[in-house]
C-alpha cells in the first residue's frame, strides 16, 4: 500500500465554494499532505480535481467523501481517472462510492508476483468454436478486423490466469448467464433504472464479474486486493472507515452465494465490525 499514515478525520466541509475551493483550504491540504507524506499531496489533489471534472454527478457529492474515496484508491496505488478504469468514484446519493474497475483488479493481482499470465475478453458472435469446462480448454477464432470485431454482438466472456509455477485456470460464461447474474445481484439493472454500471457498460462489468469469480475462488489474493474487494461498492467515511450500502441496492456486482463459501456480504459485515474497533483502517 501507499505510505498512508496518521489517517485522522478529514476536515469538515462547508456548503459553498465547490470541490476545488474545498481543496484550496489550508486545513484540507495540510491534512492530505500529512496523510500521504512526501510530495504526493499535489499529485493526488490534481488527480481528484480531474476526476470530479470528468464525472458531473460528483459535483453534488460530499467533498469529504470524494477525498476519502480517493485516499483509499491512493493507498492501493490506483488512479482515480475514469479513462484508466482502475477504480471509479461514483455518485450514490450525496456521497462518492468507491467502485473497483476490472483494470484495477488486474493491476492488484499482477503485483503479487505470482501470475505469469492473466486475461479477460469479450467473445464475439461467430468466434467461439467450443469451450470444454471439464478440461478448461477453449477454441476461438478471433475476428481479425478490429473495427468489425468491436461492432459485433458479444455472446460471452472468457477469463484466465496462469501462475509462474504452471497452475492455470480458465472460466467462460455466456452472455445469457451473465445477464441472469446481473439481474440477480443488481436491483437497478433488473428494474431497468438506467443508472447502473451494467446498463452503462455491460461488457466492463461482465469482465470484472468474471475476474472476481476466477480470482476469488482460485487465485492468489494480496492484502491490497482483499482490501479493494472488501471496500468495493462502499462509501468511505471522513475517518477512512467504509460505510456499507445495502448490497441489494448497489449497482456493484457481488459474488454468487453458494453453500460452504464465504460471500462478499459476509466479508463486508466482518470488515465493518473490525473497522469499528480499529484505530486505523489502513
Amino acid at each position: 500500500m501507499a505510505n498512508i499514515k496518521n489517517t485522522s478525520i478529514i476536515p469538515a466541509e462547508e456548503d459553498k465554494g465547490g470541490f476545488t475551493a474545498y481543496l484550496s483550504k489550508d486545513a484540507v491540504r495540510d491534512q492530505i499532505n500529512k496523510t500521504l507524506g512526501g510530495d504526493s499531496g499535489q499529485r493526488f489533489i490534481a488527480g481528484l480535481i480531474s476526476c470530479v471534472t470528468m464525472t458531473e454527478g460528483l459535483k453534488s457529492c460530499s467533498n469529504a467523501s470524494i477525498v476519502a474515496g480517493g485516499l483509499l484508491g491512493e493507498s492501493l496505488h490506483l488512479s482515480p481517472l475514469p479513462t484508466l478504469g482502475q477504480y471509479y468514484l461514483v455518485p450514490f446519493g450525496n456521497k462518492a462510492q468507491f467502485v473497483l474497475g476490472y483494470k484495477g483488479m488486474v493491476q492488484l493481482a499482477a503485483r503479487s508476483g505470482q501470475y505469469l499470465k492473466m486475461n479477460v475478453l469479450a467473445i464475439k458472435e461467430g468466434e467461439l468454436v467450443k469451450y470444454d469446462p471439464l478440461n478448461e480448454e477453449i477454441e476461438v477464432n478471433l475476428i481479425q478486423d478490429e473495427e468489425k470485431r468491436e461492432n459485433a454482438p458479444t455472446i460471452g466472456y472468457y477469463a484466465m490466469f496462469e501462475y509462474l509455477n504452471g497452475f492455470r485456470k480458465t472460466l467462460y460464461w455466456s452472455r445469457a448467464k451473465m445477464e441472469k447474474h446481473a439481474e440477480r445481484y443488481s436491483k437497478g439493472y433488473a428494474a431497468h433504472k438506467g443508472y447502473t454500471f451494467w446498463e452503462k457498460d455491460f461488457d466492463e462489468m461482465a469482465k470484472k464479474t468474471l475476474l472476481r469469480q476466477i480470482i476469488s475462488k482460485w487465485g492468489v489474493m494480496s492484502v491490497d486486493l482483499q482490501t479493494a474487494y472488501v471496500a468495493d461498492g462502499s462509501t468511505i467515511k471522513p475517518d477512512l472507515t467504509p460505510e456499507y450500502i445495502d448490497i441489494e441496492d448497489t449497482p456493484v456486482e457481488v459474488t454468487e452465494e453458494k453453500p460452504g463459501e464465504i460471500t462478499v456480504k459476509e466479508i463486508r459485515k466482518s470488515a465493518k465490525a473490525a473497522a469499528e474497533n480499529a484505530e486505523d483502517l489502513f
